[in-house]
């Protein structure tokens, strides 16, 4: 690689030149700014070069190096920008030249270079920047890349391009690493140092490819294998593609130093008289530059907040692609000068056939022509966007300050000249990424998916624990309702046991005392509160029925949060059945009692007929006398039978009734048990009390023993 630095690849910013005059491919250029008269020196431009000269500037046109590319879409003018830089003299020159003044003066304040053609006379050229040998590397990146670093940036594509002959600081210019002196950092390091500190390695990507074109193949400097490129030409936009090319994605400043160290030792250089390390190739780094445009809304927006959300969530990001092109040319030499023979002066032909075809080019656009030789040659045709295309492109012209390589240095600095003629039309590359919107996409169904999956699971969970709860309150219910029942029954079976218990002995006290009118008229009391106890039980029961048709409804709505509370309230009703059938026999035990009476009036019966065979008494008293009411009564009722037994006693009374129990007369004494059977037959509940007293009088009176 020709460094322009002396005898080193990388050293200082000087180099030795050998040789003899010969002629060149380019030599044959004339400087545009030589005047008929040689006396007085003529400037090239007289405008201003940062805006171009008006006679010199052009738009691109069809037939342009970027022609392709051009369309009816509106660009940005844009000259391309020119910068000449001055090598200083090396060992060789200071000894060799120190008879003779430089070839070259430069006026870096008034942005023009001079060159001698004798001592009387010289040439005045204008350029964008002039840079003397005292400039550092810093400042030629600043003037004369910087800018097309940041069109890169915001979406432009960029091209950096050294031109001139070899040895005169092209690769230092461009490619120096600055491993020992960082001051020494060429353009390519301090381009990737400030696109780096730019994007963001979330959502913005840096590619790299690195390629030489040797001999007229493009070969990759990452990957020697690959060593036949094939380029690409879009035929609508004129872009021009390598899809054969390694492209590495960039995230730190050491990987892409790594990188260009490797590719740095896969290129061809040889030992020639001009430099002892001669590039013998074309060398093209080309970064690639995707950014997502932040900020910006879209046009129309819906009133709606969620639509917006929604629609600006749906939108694909806005993506602005910007291709940077560092070129390191091979250096333009003249055989004789350089001392090539063999594949060297094969080499040297192949760069100087490639130079030539982009002068022609370059001449061609100057001069506004109709055909422009583009496909001539491979390079031409990798840089048909640099110039007349829609690229911002920065050239570096490098001249040595030795008089002995004056043709060499004018045609470098006509070649310079005539670039600065090319306008190119500048093009944002922006368009929307729907590629990084599908992936987006992507990511937020898998995040919804996995939230619904998540949000699912803690449904099914929070069910299975209302359900489990539900459950347990449940079984608590039930176990609750099982043992108020229990305690319910336990205290129904005992206030029952304790109440016949009560009734037994109240029953021997009975047996005991049946001659005792007071004490019958007790238990006449007694009775009265068994039943006042046996209807309070009823209103308990009532009451544990209401108790029951409560829970009744409360298991009806857990049935209707929960089916298997079903089989809980079957059992519920079944034990409210047996409390029935609890109700039902002691109904069963009252009837028990009615009948035990009923058995009582025919013992009644029984004694009667006793009587009747043993023969009538007499009936004590008159007409009068009760004994002789109830008889004619009898009478006249037809055996007392068939006569209302509730009118008989409302007409003879309670007292006539127990007096007639104790008459001498035994039909009369007959008839008046029969009377107290059937009041106790038709309404027991009503005249119990009433039977105890008859039955009381029937023991005293003697008539039969119940026992």
């Amino acid at each position: 690689m020709a460094s322009g630095g002396g005898n080193n690849r990388n050293g200082t910013h000087r180099n030795s030149l050998k040789g003899t005059t010969t002629t060149s491919a380019a030599s044959t250029d004339k400087p545009l700014s030589v005047n008929s008269n040689p006396s007085k020196p003529a400037f090239k431009n007289k405008s201003s070069p940062l805006t171009g000269a008006s006679s010199g500037l052009r738009k691109s046109s069809p037939g342009s190096l970027g022609g392709g590319a051009a369309k009816d879409d509106a660009g940005v003018p844009g000259r391309v920008r020119v910068a000449v830089r001055l090598r200083p003299r090396n060992a060789e020159e200071s000894v060799a030249d120190a008879d003779f003044a430089d070839c070259v003066e430069l006026q870096p304040e008034l942005k023009r270079l001079k060159l001698r053609k004798n001592n009387w006379d010289t040439d005045t050229y204008e350029f964008d920047e002039v840079l003397t040998e005292f400039a550092s590397q810093k400042r030629v990146y600043e003037v004369a890349a910087k800018p097309v670093v940041e069109g890169v940036l915001d979406g432009y594509n960029g091209t950096i391009m050294a031109y001139g002959q070899t040895g005169t600081g092209k690769t230092y210019t461009l490619g120096r690493l600055g491993e020992e002196d960082t001051a020494n950092r060429g353009i390519m390091v301090r381009a990737m140092e400030d696109i780096l500190a730019e994007v963001s390695p979330e959502i913005d990507s840096v590619l790299v490819s690195y390629l030489q074109l040797y001999m007229e193949s493009l070969q990759d400097l990452l990957d020697p294998t690959n060593d036949n490129i094939s380029i690409v030409e879009e035929p609508k936009s004129g872009d021009v593609s390598l899809p054969g090319a390694t492209l590495v994605e960039i995230r730190d400043q050491q990987s892409f130093l790594e990188l260009l160290r490797l590719g740095e030792a896969h290129r061809h250089a040889a030992n020639t008289k001009l430099n002892t390390e001669s590039s013998r190739s074309h060398a093209l780094l080309m970064v690639h530059v995707k950014r997502t445009v932040k900020g910006r809304e879209p046009a129309h927006s819906s009133d709606n907040g969620n639509s917006t959300s929604m629609a600006r969530s749906l939108r694909p990001p806005l993506v602005r692609k910007g291709k940077l092109v560092v070129v390191d040319l091979a250096g333009s030499e003249r055989i004789d000068k350089s001392g090539s023979d063999g594949h060297t002066r094969e080499e040297a032909k192949s760069i100087n056939l490639s130079l030539s075809a982009l002068g022609k080019c370059i001449n061609a656009l100057a001069e506004n022509s109709a055909h422009v030789p583009v496909r001539d040659s491979k390079l031409t045709r990798l840089l048909r966007d640099s110039f007349g295309g829609t690229a911002r492109t920065s050239l570096v012209i490098t001249v040595g300050p030795s008089p002995r390589h004056r043709g060499e240095t004018a045609s470098t600095i006509m070649f310079g000249q005539r670039a600065m003629k090319v306008e190119n039309m500048l093009k944002l590359k922006e368009e929307f990424d729907y590629k990084s919107l599908a992936r987006r996409l992507d990511i937020q169904l898998d995040k919804l998916i996995m939230e619904h999956e998540r949000k699912q699971k803690a449904f099914e969970v929070e069910i299975e624990r209302i359900t489990a709860e539900a459950q347990n309150r449940i079984s608590e219910a039930e176990r609750n309702y099982a043992d108020a029942v229990e305690k319910e029954r336990l205290k129904y079976q005992k206030d029952y046991m304790e109440s016949i218990k009560k009734l037994e002995e109240k029953w021997m006290m009975n047996q005991q005392n049946q001659g005792n009118e007071r004490k019958m008229v007790h238990i006449a009391e007694e009775v009265a509160e068994v039943k006042k106890l046996l209807s309070k039980e009823t209103s308990l029961r009532k009451a544990a029925e209401e108790e029951v048709d409560n829970l009744k409804s409360q298991l009806a709505q857990l049935k209707m949060s929960e089916a298997l509370a079903n089989s809980e309230i079957l059992k519920l009703q079944k034990m409210v059945e047996d409390e029935v059938c609890q109700k039902e026999k002691l109904e069963g035990e009252i009837s028990m009692l009615q009948s035990q009476l009923l058995h009582l009036s025919f013992e009644a019966d029984e004694t009667r007929k006793r009587l009747d065979r043993g023969g009538p008494g007499k009936v004590p008293g008159g007409l009068d006398s009760p004994v002789s009411q109830v008889r004619s009564q009898l009478k006249d009722s037809g055996n007392g039978e068939k006569a209302s037994v509730a009118k008989l006693f409302e007409q003879v009374g309670l007292q006539k009734i127990l007096s007639l129990l104790e008459a001498e007369d035994a039909d009369v004494r007959i008839h008046a048990v029969k009377v107290v059977a059937n009041l106790a037959a038709e309404g027991c509940c009503m005249f119990s009390g009433f039977s105890h007293l008859v039955e009381s009088n029937f023991s005293m009176s003697g008539i039969f023993n119940p026992t």
